[in-house]
């Protein structure tokens, strides 16, 4: 059983691009296996984890998202080389030369994204950036059919990148896909604590499917358990980098976990985030709010499912958001945990039902 730093890593290093999520959730089951939470996979690939409250108690509803960007293999050219489609979004300007992993849920091998070598490009070409359908993923193969034996039409990819520690005492992650494993290893640890408590709560620790394509799975989650109230557990891109002026940032990193108003899809409950905010003051756990508004989650799925849902979402800044390469704080990621278990200390004695 893994935890902290050793968690995120085994989690972010899954192969798990948005609707081959298998790895990731077998990954989750087995660091849930030996708690007393009913585990749950439903038809599209959402895994629950229940901790069942008394009769009557208020319904919340954790969730964070399983699946990373990603890529889909589109065609084979004839010297093997592939062509592919984005699977979730991401700035072109960060492929080129980037290390690759291609397959699905039972194989894998590696490439590299590559694109016409500037000393062949016209004056024109190189005053723009390379377009998606201008890439292609070497994978070392000469011909169409060495290739196919291989991959095939449909197969997926993600940025390949290892876990690394960095910055002063190592307070700094940094790897792929820590959006949004970083929400799924703080399921995991709040639910073997909170497990071994007393809580006069309905608990549902959702880890969903899709979010990336906007096609999330957390809809269908939602609609089947209905909740009182949601939390949803993600990273934020938050631009706290040079040359960027301070009313464009949207949090900095290493100053506890992000509180959102609003962003392009949801508009979150005012007395979520003012309990948020007191339990923060209260037990001394570092807390911002966003000060940008943009993005969106799984949050506006939640929210409108069923009659409605009270919703709040608690993210980690992340530098590099999509990106082969994203970068967080250790800090953070401890901030977010210790928050969320205080609020559902307090829970009842602050009136949320």
């Amino acid at each position: 059983m893994k935890q902290g730093i050793e968690l995120i890593e085994k989690l972010a290093l899954c192969f798990g691009p948005s609707s081959c999520e298998g790895e990731v959730e077998a990954a989750i089951r087995e660091e849930l296996a030996g708690t007393r939470a009913e585990l749950f996979t439903d038809r599209m690939g959402n895994l629950t984890a229940h901790l069942k409250g008394p009769e009557g108690a208020p319904r919340i509803m954790m969730s964070a998202h399983m699946d990373e960007v990603g890529f889909m293999i589109t065609h084979i050219e004839d010297d093997g080389c592939l062509r592919f489609a984005n699977v979730g979004g991401f700035d072109p300007a960060v492929l080129t030369g980037r290390a690759v992993m291609l397959g699905d849920e039972t194989k894998r091998y590696p490439g590299v994204i590559a694109a016409k070598g500037i000393h062949q490009q016209t004056a024109e070409e190189r005053q723009k950036l390379p377009k998606p359908e201008d890439l292609y993923i070497d994978m070392g193969t000469k011909s169409r059919e060495e290739t196919e034996a291989l991959i095939e039409r449909g197969d997926f990819g993600t940025f390949y990148t290892p876990f690394m520690r960095f910055g002063k005492d190592g307070a700094y992650i940094k790897c792929k896909a820590l959006d949004d494993r970083m929400g799924c290893a703080i399921l995991i640890e709040v639910l073997r604590i909170v497990e071994k408590r007393d809580l006069p709560l309905d608990l549902w620790f959702c880890f969903t499917v899709r979010e990336e394509i906007g096609k999330s799975g957390a809809q269908v989650t939602a609609n089947r358990i209905a909740p009182d109230f949601s939390i949803v557990l993600e990273t934020t891109a938050i631009a706290d980098v040079a040359d960027i002026e301070p009313s464009r940032r949207v949090a900095n990193v290493g100053e506890g976990g992000v509180l959102s108003l609003l962003d392009r899809s949801t508009i979150y409950d005012r007395e979520l985030i003012n309990f948020a905010l007191e339990t923060g003051r209260e037990n001394g756990i570092p807390v911002q709010v966003k000060r940008y508004v943009s993005g969106g989650n799984d949050a506006a799925h939640i929210q409108r499912s069923g009659v409605g849902v009270r919703c709040l979402a608690l993210s980690a800044a992340t530098r590099y958001l999509h990106a082969p390469v994203s970068v967080a704080a250790i800090k953070d990621y401890e901030s977010m945990s210790a928050l969320l278990l205080a609020m559902l200390d307090d829970w009842k004695k602050e009136g949320n039902d």
